[in-house]
Order: C-alpha cells, then structure tokens, then sequence
C-alpha cells in the first residue's frame, strides 16, 4: 500500500516524512513520489506544523535514486511522464512554506541527491555517500541536479561530480557545502535534526515564510528585483503579532513567545 511506502509522523508541530522502501534502498518509483507529494502538502497546508523533517528509512539509504526499472523501454516523450512527478515534488519542496530539512543517512543517489538538493538544511550521518552518477546510466540528471548542485557547491565541482558520475562521502559533502553538518551516527543524525527542527519551531512562522521565500529569490529575481522583494518582506512583519511580541521580548529581556501570526 502506498501508506506503507510514505510514512508521517507530526509530533511537536514538526512533521516527519520518512521513505519506506528499506528492500529497494529507498528508490522512488510512482507509488513513492504521489504518496510524498500528498503528504508534503498535507504538512504545508497544516497550521499545526512548523517544520518538515524528509529522511529515509534504515541506516543505508536516504533515497537511492530513482527505480531504474521506470527507465527500461523509455524514450524521449515516454520518460516525461516518470520525471515529471519528482520535478513536481522539488519544486513543491522549494516554495513550501514550511522549512524542510533532509536528514541522509546513507545513500543519497540520483533523485534522491536532487531531492536533498531541494530540500532548505541538509544533515547527513557519515556513513552517507551523495552523488548524481547518472552519466554511468548514458543520461545527465533530469530534476534540478546539473542546476541546484552548480549553484550549491560552484561549477567546478558540480562539473566534476557530474561528469564523472562518482560518489563522495559524508565529509567531502560538508567540506564541499553540499551538506551543513555531519554526524557520527544514524542516530546522532536523528537527534541533531530534531535539534535543529525544535529550533525553528521557536521562530515565529510568518517571518521564517517570507525569510524562505526571500532566500530563493536569490535564484529567481534580478538584484534590484530581489532586494525589493525583500524589502516588502521586512515591512510585512511590521504588521505581525510576532514583531510585536519580539521586540517587547528583546526589550524586556525576555524569551519571546510567538504565536506565528
């Protein structure tokens, strides 16, 4: 069943979406992404949640990829309609209100990298090994990976991983940028990212939103454009409880208690 395939758990307003296809490495076949979207939406459109947590099941994989099994028989119209929904589901990652943070314990292959390439704050543990070897398949990757991974770690090294197809380790990724911290274990990885999730559940929602979407304008917009935008950003949370109840905090050396309007 695809419930079993997508698995969700909301606890202290952070909603964790783990992939649960531990036979096949975590690979994303058609049952996994629909079911993924429908639940990264569902943890959007709740106003009980504040953070999203996507991980993989099992210690060896965060997603492996695609299923390569999608791919036999295809041709150029044919493979649309199998890339189509994992593009949908990155772009819905990017834009989601929510932040997400990907927590890859083990493989991050592919799709799965390209996922973890969309997602906002990557931890990784470090028997976790990232790359985009679809080269080795006779294709490039087809969902933002020649495209994030450039603007993520510079065109030299994106060049070099996506050309030669090879993995790096948890280490590398960080010395890299690709991911912001390393763990010692699967475990200390799940810790870490509750850690970090817990953290921004503190933060008041209306200013994270706007400080996210302003974040990935640096993608999207010009320069003057950009800065704009950010600016009516900032001016929008004048009209906040949550700027209210900061400031007062800040003044009366206080802990704020935001209430995310």
């Amino acid at each position: 069943m695809a419930e079993d395939l997508v698995l969700y758990d909301l606890d202290d307003a952070i909603a964790t979406i783990t992939i649960n296809r531990k036979e096949r490495y975590n690979a994303l076949n058609l049952s996994v992404k629909q079911k993924l979207l429908e639940l990264l939406k569902q943890a959007d459109e709740d106003p009980s949640v504040r953070v999203v947590i996507l991980t993989g099941s099992g210690e060896k994989a965060f997603i492996s990829g695609a299923d390569v099994t999608d791919f036999v028989g295809r041709n150029s119209e044919t493979i649309r309609e199998v890339v189509d929904p994992s593009r949908e589901i990155a772009k819905y990652m990017v834009f989601m209100k929510k932040p997400v943070i990907c927590a890859v314990n083990g493989y991050a292959l592919g799709g799965g990298c390209e996922l973890a390439l969309a997602s906002d704050i990557r931890y990784a543990s470090a028997n976790a090994k990232l790359g985009l070897p679809e080269i080795n398949l006779g294709t490039i990757p087809g969902n933002g990976g020649t495209v994030r991974m450039s603007r993520l770690v510079g065109l030299g090294i994106a060049k070099e991983l996506i050309l030669t197809g090879d993995l790096i380790t948890a280490e590398e990724a960080l010395r890299i940028g690709l991911v912001n911290k390393v763990f010692n274990s699967v475990d200390e990885l799940q810790a870490g990212v509750r850690e970090l999730a817990k953290k921004l559940v503190q933060k008041p929602g209306v200013a994270l939103t706007l400080a996210k979407q302003s974040i990935q304008n640096t993608w999207q917009l010009s320069l003057d454009e950009h800065l704009a935008f950010e600016l009516d950003a900032f001016c929008q949370t004048f009209d906040t409880e949550d700027k209210e109840e900061g400031v007062a905090a800040f003044l009366e050396k206080r802990k704020s208690e935001f209430k995310h309007k």
